[in-house]
């Protein structure tokens, strides 16, 4: 194979935190992509029994499909192993901890309510917000009825954290 330059640094041995719901979640994608792995493989062998392989559109698809399958493994088992796992839930001591939901109270008057997760888990969803981002570095460490100024790229935010929670708003318990 050439020599490809990575468009991006390779971030998947960087170390990181993770809730233990995002690390199962992980884990259930790293199965999912070596259930995945196993069947692209049978249909590829299939493929190859055919013929010839540089005409074979199936077989070609199906290796560089697989290739892909295997990358993203190797993203997933790297990231796995550096990632620690922190304790849930969050303590209960009034402050902004890493994995607690944060309802805070905008200078509009409006209410918006996230969860201060690692940057591996953002995408579980718009509430997720990865602890590397402006809003998560103002409220870490705070307290119930802190002010916050949010240095944002688009323009600086005010608000007052209006709750904090271990579990998410609207959930049994809360």
């Amino acid at each position: 194979m050439g020599t490809r330059t990575p468009t991006r640094p390779d971030t998947s041995r960087k170390p990181g935190r993770i809730t233990s719901e995002g690390r199962r979640l992980l884990e259930e994608q790293a199965e999912g992509l070596r259930a995945e792995s196993r069947v692209m493989a049978e249909n590829v062998r299939i493929a190859a029994a055919e013929g010839d392989r540089s005409e074979n559109a199936e077989y070609i698809y199906g290796k560089m499909k697989l290739g892909q399958i295997h990358k993203k493994m190797r993203f997933l088992g790297n990231r796995l192993d550096v990632l620690e796992t922190v304790p849930q839930p969050a303590p209960d001591d009034g402050r902004v901890h890493f994995g607690c939901w944060v309802e805070i109270e905008d200078d509009d008057g409006e209410l918006h309510s996230f969860r201060i997760v690692g940057p591996d888990e953002t995408e579980r969803g718009e509430n997720y917000i990865s602890t590397d981002s402006p809003m998560a570095q103002a409220l870490l460490g705070r307290s119930l009825d802190d002010e916050v100024l949010v240095k944002r790229p688009i323009g600086d935010l005010e608000a007052v954290i209006v709750g904090i929670s271990v579990r998410e708003p609207g959930e049994a318990g809360v």
